[in-house]
């Protein structure tokens, strides 16, 4: 699938290619070269194509970013505006983003992201240096650094690859070894990461799942001659024994290890197609390992602070056959809600139960009951009949994970924050337009990532909330 890296294997740059073939039919060729050149890991990359590919690059990715988020905000999106938000992050200035926003630019991201892979590990091959030091790529700030060098070392006659003797082990017995190896070291840097340093950032949900992808897959091709199938199946397998460690111990619950499975798969499957080729080229396994045990930690620390959270707003609707009047006093307070028939909330999502409030007009004190507990509202603004607005200023843990004991990972205080809530009754002549919208910050990361789920989670509760208040009007 990937191919052989050949040192000695060396074409015209496909991105000149490109840029001079006029003919469509020609170019079309030239762009397949080109992708191949990208993808693959079977093409040398000298210092000079290393800096003209991630030059177009990107260009290429600033061009398409800055046109998603004009579409989406009418926002100019400018290279100055990268350094408050990388990739998969957000910036303030995309607060009032639509919903859509965030998933498009982490799917339009992830290319970008194997390509610097592949071409670094070229790059230092090319330049006579062990493929380990490619894993530089995932430090911050180091990343730059090491693109720097790269662009500007010389190339070097790489030692013969080919002359590797080729692994004759058995299958399970090497996958079984791998699988043990990968899962060991994935549990040990979130432990790491969560436990010793307290951190969920992209150290952690990126650099973990691409560790374990890496470790698993080199130990495997180096015993054995997986297949990129063979190989992409024990990756997957390990990321499933981590997560079903992590769930039995009590690490983490089943609610938070499904919804980062999507993207720790992804990431995890790339680290395998590294890791496979590593073994291939001959990689000292030595060097591998000094080599993770540094970059582990190391990731972690040189992250720094994250930038400062992003407030959003989720906001939602609903049209009542009853006078605002009506409406607003089931607003203020309301009544038990029956208990969810939604799957969401019954695998342990914080759901709200009824509303009480101390006190009348600005300054009183609304108590809104969630299944996990209260959230603690002063009223902000009162106006009867019109608009009720708050802030947050205690709340409750964002759901009971769902494990076999009482988990509680630190991720469950601090990292979701509501800090304030809204609602508006807008009369259409006998009949209300409910409104209602909340305020949060999202503090793990990448933000991009996670905003889909908590944005999502947050308008299921406004339906709850305001279809009860609905149904509460209309009996009334």
């Amino acid at each position: 699938m990937l191919g052989r890296y050949r040192p000695g294997r060396q074409r015209a740059d496909p991105l000149e290619r490109v840029a001079l073939r006029p003919d469509p039919a020609q170019n079309v060729s030239a762009m397949s070269d080109l992708l191949r050149f990208w993808f693959r890991l079977d093409r040398r990359v000298t210092a000079g194509a290393y800096l003209r590919h991630g030059f177009a690059l990107m260009v290429v990715k600033y061009g398409v970013d800055a046109a998603l988020i004009g579409l989406a905000t009418n926002t100019l999106w400018t290279p100055l505006d990268y350094l408050s938000s990388v990739p998969l992050l957000l910036s303030d200035r995309l607060a009032d983003a639509p919903s859509y926003l965030a998933p498009a630019l982490a799917l339009w991201t992830l290319p970008f992201l194997w390509i610097g892979i592949s071409m670094t590990l070229r790059r230092v091959l090319d330049a006579g240096g062990s493929a380990w030091w490619a894993l530089l790529f995932f430090i911050p700030v180091v990343s730059y650094l090491l693109m720097a060098v790269l662009s500007l070392a010389p190339s070097r006659a790489p030692r013969a690859a080919d002359a590797r003797e080729e692994p004759h082990g058995e299958r399970l017995p090497s996958s079984l070894l791998s699988m043990a190896a990968g899962a060991a070291a994935g549990l040990a840097l979130l432990g790491i990461g969560v436990l010793l340093m307290n951190s969920y950032g992209l150290a952690v949900f990126m650099g973990t799942p691409f560790t374990i992808g890496v470790v698993t897959a080199f130990l495997l091709a180096d015993r054995y001659p997986a297949s990129v199938r063979e190989t992409f199946e024990v990756v997957t397998m390990t990321v499933l024994l981590v997560a079903g460690s992590a769930f039995v111990i009590g690490f983490e619950g089943a609610v938070c290890l499904l919804m980062v499975a999507p993207l720790g798969l992804v990431i995890a499957l790339m680290g395998g197609i590294v890791g496979r080729e590593l073994a291939r080229w001959g990689e000292s396994p030595t060097r591998g390992a000094i080599a993770l045990v540094l970059l582990g930690p190391s990731g972690v620390l040189l992250e720094g602070e994250p930038p400062p959270p992003v407030l959003r707003e989720v906001e939602s609707a609903v049209v009542v056959d009853a006078p605002p009047e009506v409406v607003w006093r089931h607003v203020v307070t309301f009544s038990p809600i029956p208990a969810p028939e939604s799957l969401l909330f019954r695998l342990g999502l914080a759901y709200p139960t009824h509303a009480e409030i101390e006190g009348e007009g600005v300054g009183a004190v609304r108590y809104c009951h969630f299944s996990t507990g209260a959230f603690v509202e002063p009223i902000t603004v009162w106006e009867p009949g019109r608009r009720l607005a708050f802030d947050v200023v205690e709340s409750p843990r964002p759901l009971d994970e769902l494990s076999f004991r009482d988990v509680a990972p630190p991720h469950l205080d601090g990292y979701l924050v509501p800090r304030a809530g809204e609602f508006r009754l807008v009369d259409l002549g006998g009949r209300t337009r409910l409104e209602g919208s909340t305020w949060y910050e999202q503090r793990l990361r990448p933000e991009g990532y996670w905003v889909v789920f908590s944005d999502y989670i947050i308008a299921k509760i406004h339906e709850r909330v305001l279809t009860h208040i609905a149904s509460e009007a209309v009996a009334r």
